[in-house]
């Protein structure tokens, strides 16, 4: 599994029905009808996003790493 940067995280959950609710500072808050989650997303550039805070987005999201 590759990890992906916080951007390609973010295009990754606005494809899968999560939108962008605001900024905070390199942070990226995202929201979905229904789930009471909020996701903060670091977007540091290109930077790749840690492997444990990727799984843990994920999984928050509902999400499989196979849909990268």
């Amino acid at each position: 599994m590759t990890p992906l940067s916080g951007l390609q995280f973010a295009k990754l959950l606005e494809r899968n029905g999560w939108r962008l609710l605001r900024v905070n500072g390199s942070h990226h808050i995202y929201g979905k009808a229904g789930v009471d989650a909020r996701l903060s997303v670091p977007v540091h550039g290109n930077e790749p996003l840690k492997l444990g805070l990727m799984r843990h987005l994920a999984k928050l999201a509902q999400l499989t790493l196979e849909q990268e």
